[in-house]
């Protein structure tokens, strides 16, 4: 996959009456976790042509002119009757205008949060709305009665599914997508995609895993051959599979004996992309995340929330100096509700001034509130640094609750098998990596060689570490072996804690490897490597990667070795 190809549409007959247009792009999108892979994505919109004709889920304006074009050149416009829409959000405002401008006589059919995000997102009070509350159909002809199945959480509150019953195709807008882009349409050889579609589960729909788990309950009513979904392969080759693998990942996270209660609200989406990253740091380290838009949660369902968790994170926009009048009912809420010895955070986005961040703060550390992270005010849209920061507070904040749990826990002593396990036996290492701006490190002992040819190793990463995130398929790394004799400098500067974003390589002596990765001069031996495949194991990831390149810096060197007496910590 090229990186560097322009954007295009792909047009493609997927069912009876029923085409795909892929609007393909082979970089990042935007600044939001999700797309951290970097793999390019698709936004598929869906083209049903019968008596009536449909188009489902445009793409945003980044889209607009090349999707227009290829639209136009297969259909008529003018004889456009319905435009669905699974979710509306401020960036496809630009490509509905344009089908409004050609088009006037469109239809809208979407929900009840839908129609009000439209009407706001289009300036227009006037628009033709058809309301989906999830007892209506709309029949096309030809069979293609639609049926609609709301699916809202707390990120997407207007989220819509729509039924084929004349193709059993489910439209199913941002469930069970994938942030890929490739010619594939389906999803042929579909273990291919599995870590991709793991990791924009883990970012989008962990946070909100009770509503997911209701949605599949919804869903499983239909009888299903394909999900037409918003971004990369369809889904027809590992459908059953897929399914399954959503209802255990969020069972994982519902039925998680921790958990955060992440409240906030969001004016133009930034806070919301922070709420995302931080979510992302608290569930990879094990900690489950019950996510709470306050403009559309109940004050009781916020309080319950408060209630049950061992704590809380508050994220704020300032609108005209303040705080929207939902996030100051929430935070009435939170002092009324949640005792102080419960670890807190604050988090917003602003364009000029951010009081509400502040104000939020103020009364939190008025009441006597501890901070899991410092503060994080963001002015405008965030970048890839910011997103790093929130991910790794988000992490830090998960692990002081385990901690503070730990604390309060009797300690048990070892047992015999916990003794034996821990006897095993690795080399000292620090795993390095960098990606564009972002770079991180960690100390290592799980580590083994696992090839001949190509020369591999495995090296187990707990899914907490910073670095995780800079160890999926395609991304590269150094391993620095460490020398016996001259370790213990660098153990101790790679074992303290480190905070969000901070550089891990300030006083360290290092040059940079081919890769780009940090190699650490001090080292007995380094190799750079690429990840081939990973696979979860408990609270590990078990990385496989090849080595391409590598050198021995010290010949008369020993390998420093790691001994343990345990195999409950490292």
């Amino acid at each position: 996959m090229s990186k560097n190809k322009p954007r295009d549409v792909q047009v493609y007959p997927i069912a009876t009456d029923t085409r795909i247009l892929r609007s393909r792009s082979w970089s990042r999108l935007r600044f939001e976790i999700e797309y951290a892979l970097a793999k390019g994505t698709t936004a598929n919109s869906y083209l049903i042509e019968s008596d009536k004709t449909a188009i489902i889920d445009p793409p945003g304006e980044t889209f607009t002119e090349i999707y227009l074009e290829a639209l136009q050149q297969r259909f008529h416009l003018e004889d456009l009757d319905y435009v669905i829409l699974g979710h509306v959000n401020p960036n496809r405002a630009a490509t509905l205008k344009a089908l409004l401008a050609i088009a006037p006589q469109i239809t809208f059919v979407c929900s009840n949060p839908g129609a009000i995000n439209l009407r706001a997102a289009l300036e227009n009070p006037d628009l033709q709305i058809l309301v989906m509350r999830g007892e209506e159909t709309l029949n096309l002809g030809n069979g293609h009665n639609l049926q609609f199945i709301p699916t809202p959480n707390p990120r997407y509150a207007d989220q819509l599914c729509t039924y084929d019953p004349q193709t059993e195709i489910l439209y199913t807008d941002k469930l069970f997508g994938a942030h890929v882009c490739g010619d594939q349409v389906f999803d042929e050889g579909w273990e291919v995609y599995n870590e991709d579609r793991r990791y924009y589960f883990d970012c989008l729909m962990a946070p909100h895993a009770r509503q997911v788990e209701t949605a599949l309950e919804k869903l499983a009513d239909f009888p299903v051959r394909m999900y037409a979904n918003g971004h990369g392969p369809l889904v027809r080759y590992g459908l059953i599979e897929l399914t399954k693998s959503y209802r255990e990942w969020s069972q994982q996270q519902t039925s998680a004996d921790l958990t955060v209660a992440l409240i906030y609200a969001s004016a133009y989406g930034n806070t919301a992309t922070l709420a995302q990253a931080i979510a992302r740091g608290i569930t990879k380290a094990g900690v489950a995340v019950e996510s709470i838009n306050c403009e559309f949660t109940e004050p009781e369902e916020i309080r319950a929330a408060v209630e049950k968790a061992g704590g809380f994170i508050m994220g704020s926009p300032t609108l005209g100096g303040h705080a929207p009048t939902p996030v100051q009912t929430a935070l009435g809420i939170v002092l009324s509700t949640a005792t102080n010895n419960k670890l807190a955070g604050v988090f917003g986005s602003f364009g000029w001034s951010g009081e509400a961040v502040d104000l939020i703060e103020g009364k939190l550390k008025d009441a006597g509130y501890r901070f899991g992270f410092d503060t994080i005010r963001v002015k405008f849209k965030p970048d890839d640094a910011t997103l790093q920061l929130c991910e790794e507070a988000g992490t830090d904040f998960a692990q002081a609750l385990k901690k503070a749990r730990k604390v309060r826990s009797p300690s048990q002593p070892a047992t015999t098998v916990e003794q034996a396990v821990g006897r095993i036996v690795g080399s000292l290492c620090v795993l390095t990596a960098k990606e564009g701006d972002r770079s991180s490190a960690m100390l290592a002992s799980w580590v083994a060689q696992a090839s001949f040819s190509p020369p591999g190793l495995t090296i187990a990463v707990a899914k907490e570490r910073a670095v995780e995130t800079l160890t999926h398929t395609g991304n590269k790394f150094v391993l620095n072996i460490l020398k016996e004799g001259n370790h213990l400098g660098l153990m101790k500067h790679f074992l303290k804690p480190f905070g969000p974003g901070q550089d891990r390589f300030a006083d360290v002596a290092a040059q940079e490897a081919e890769n780009g990765s940090p190699i650490l001069t001090e080292a007995l031996a380094y190799l750079e490597c690429s990840v081939q495949n990973r696979m979860e194991s408990g609270d590990h990831w078990l990385v496989y990667a090849t080595v391409e390149n590598g050198k021995l810096l010290d010949n008369d060197g020993i390998t420093a070795v790691h001994h343990r007496k345990s195999a409950t910590h490292y």
